[in-house]
């Protein structure tokens, strides 16, 4: 494992890896057990795309390790100014131990990896969104003690989320069922990829997704960059919400989870979004814990 660009990239040992490392990081920091495992290295992190728990758990997570973490946003780079991403890379490589980037372009962020020499970390793409999921991996298994069994059920936007849990979870070996509209389905790399598993099923009906989950999630309607979207996509998504109705079609004991920000009363009920607080809010936590595996990982 020499990045983290997309799920597509991680073999399943490679994951389990990941998630075992970031469960020992989290019980030595409640424990108050020091790991300063990437001592004297800094982290570059160039966001193009605007973030709270991104930039948050990703700085935090540097210190906690003992390294250096350096915000980059576009204003401050020749990148946002048209030198081409090669040259960034090339450069960068020899300032960095690693990057993290949060932009819209995937083919940015394989760019990075191809031309520079140090670890690159996709922060989130339009494409996919690694980190995030394997939070969300993390906090799965920490609620319903492994993944043998469990079915996946996801609701909405077939965007970067969808398309890192399909992946993810598949990978895992959990059954995956996903309910989107007709012409917001995941693209076709990954319903290929997803259509290889018996246990995957594609449906534009919420409530045959639903049916016996043990884990529901959802995203918001409209991503960062379309916000033009948001009243068509309104329209488009209306019934594609995890509501009292759906979670009565889930198993008793389903639990749900939100990448945040959520649109409480769009994708999600303000009844059935606290409902789940305890278990949205430790996958926000998860996101530095994750993170810091892949760090250490890749860096250490």
């Amino acid at each position: 494992m020499k990045h983290l660009l997309k799920m597509l990239d991680l073999s399943t040992q490679e994951i389990t890896e990941i998630l075992d490392l970031a469960d020992q990081l989290k019980y030595e920091l409640k424990h108050n057990i020091p790991h300063p495992l990437l001592k004297g290295k800094t982290l570059g992190m160039i966001f193009q795309k605007a973030s709270t728990r991104t930039r948050v758990s990703f700085e935090t997570g540097m210190y906690q390790l003992g390294g250096y973490p350096l915000f980059l946003s576009s204003n401050d780079l020749q990148i946002g100014r048209g030198e081409p991403v090669q040259d960034t890379a090339r450069v960068l490589s020899r300032y960095l131990s690693g990057i993290m980037i949060r932009t819209f372009e995937q083919s940015e962020v394989e760019a990075l990896a191809q031309h520079g020499s140090i670890p690159i970390i996709n922060g989130l793409t339009d494409f996919c969104h690694p980190c995030q999921v394997l939070a969300d991996l993390m906090t799965i298994r920490e609620f319903k003690g492994s993944f043998d069994g469990l079915k996946m059920c996801f609701i909405g936007d077939g965007n970067n989320m969808a398309n890192s849990l399909i992946v993810g979870c598949l990978k895992v070996g959990m059954a995956v069922s996903v309910a989107c509209p007709d012409d917001y389905q995941p693209p076709k790399q990954i319903l290929d990829f997803a259509n290889q598993y018996s246990c995957f099923e594609l449906t534009n009906s919420p409530a045959e997704a639903a049916k016996n989950a043990d884990v529901l999630i959802t995203d918001v309607w409209a991503s960062m960059g379309q916000e033009g979207e948001a009243e068509k996509r309104k329209k488009a998504f209306a019934g594609y919400q995890i509501n009292d109705d759906i979670m009565a079609l889930a198993k008793s004991d389903a639990m749900v989870l939100h990448c945040l920000p959520a649109h409480r009363e769009e994708e999600i009920t303000e009844k059935v979004f606290e409902e789940h607080a305890k278990e949205i809010f430790e996958e926000a936590e998860n996101r530095l814990h994750a993170q810091k595996a892949v760090m250490v990982k890749l860096m250490s």
